[in-house]
């Protein structure tokens, strides 16, 4: 067992990452005890949040480990992801590398590039660090810690293994897949260690499916649209919101993939499907309209989709998408009391066995900077 370095543990903290706007932890949850971090977001500007801070991002990337068992049934791996198999803490094992740099045993991650969102910056630096490919599932929260005039502020995500390979470089000269006790005692930092307590607390949940529910990208304004509504197209700020979707959402395994009718969330999902290769389902249940006038119809729509597991993508639009995530969460273990909903916004939402256990917003998928 390694001895834990005080120089960054000490001054290290793991916080849940609130919602853009709220008070106090973000934790928004009915039961506290079983549902810690499972309601988090990122702002479109940290920084103003947050002051003078140095943005990275990072993953607790895992893998099952050879011989573990599903208890999931067989099912269509076109169609499957991550979420959809039954996994538990004893079926996997986790990466930690060592940095010559530092003669350190830590979490992979890395600062934000210019052009980039935390998510991309999350997997550009796995990739980068370690040479593996990964899918991001639950957003597990934020570190922050004093580097010289400034705060690091750190966003951590769990993250499967789907690929790649290992070779020493500037940065990581060896890795080390552990099982998730051990690791916690192997790695250097006491933080780090607190992050894998809480991935282990992620994992025993076993999601299996997410929903990504997408607000359309800015649209011309209806005042002076003397045409049908649903025609509205997108203006310069909306093209180049969705041109960025499939760049933000990249690291999320997305499966299958829907829109609401409005020209404007079909022209939001195009770039993801472009990107994809995947078909766009258009259904009108998903929009404002079909939502109001079809209620039973969309969520029994919805249901099925959730039990269909893997990742489906949803364009929606402003008034449907706080309603569906308030009849969702009315059902599961959390309650959101605040559900923001800009243009361009993503709800990745996390389901056990049908019920919402957990919720993840970003606010834009423009760069950060």
């Amino acid at each position: 067992m390694s001895k834990k370095r005080s120089s960054q543990s000490d001054q290290a903290t793991l916080a849940d990452a609130p919602l853009p706007g709220s008070q106090g932890s973000g934790t928004n949850t009915k039961h506290r005890s079983d549902a810690e971090g499972r309601v988090q977001g990122i702002a479109r500007h940290p920084a103003r949040e947050l002051g003078k801070i140095t943005l990275a991002a990072g993953a607790v990337v895992w893998r099952r480990r050879q011989g573990a068992d599903s208890s999931t049934p067989a099912v269509d791996e076109s169609s499957r992801d991550s979420s959809a198999s039954t996994v538990t803490v004893d079926d996997i094992e986790v990466l930690l590398i060592h940095r010559p740099r530092y003669d350190d045993w830590s979490l992979a991650k890395g600062k934000l590039d210019p052009g980039e969102t935390l998510p991309m910056t999350a997997i550009r630096e796995i990739k980068e660090e370690t040479g593996y490919d990964v899918t991001l599932g639950k957003l597990l929260g934020r570190v922050t810690y004093p580097v010289k005039s400034r705060t690091k502020v750190v966003y951590y995500w769990t993250a499967e293994c789907v690929g790649g390979s290992f070779e020493d470089n500037d940065e990581v000269d060896q890795l080390v897949w552990l099982p998730l006790e051990e690791a916690k005692k192997r790695t250097t930092y006491k933080v780090d260690s607190e992050i894998l307590e809480k991935t282990a607390r992620e994992i025993a949940l076993s999601p299996t499916s997410r929903i990504i529910l997408i607000r359309h990208a800015h649209a011309h304004p209806r005042e002076g649209w003397g045409g049908n509504d649903n025609l509205r197209p997108l203006d310069r700020k909306g093209r180049r919101q969705a041109d960025m979707l499939p760049r933000e959402l990249a690291g999320f395994g997305i499966t299958r993939l829907y829109s609401a009718d409005p020209i404007r969330c079909q022209t939001t999902a195009e770039p993801l499907s472009q990107s994809s290769g995947l078909h766009i389902t258009i259904d009108e249940l998903f929009g404002d309209n079909g939502w109001d006038a079809h209620m039973a119809d969309a969520k029994r729509r919805i249901s099925d989709i959730i039990t269909h597991g893997g990742v489906s993508a949803i364009v929606s639009q402003g008034k449907a998408i706080p309603e569906i995530i308030a009849w969702l969460s009315s059902g599961g273990a959390v309650s959101i009391d605040d559900i923001p909903c800009k243009k361009s916004s993503a709800w990745v939402l996390t389901f056990v066995d049908g019920k919402l256990s957990g919720a993840d917003y970003f606010a834009s998928p423009l760069p950060i900077k």
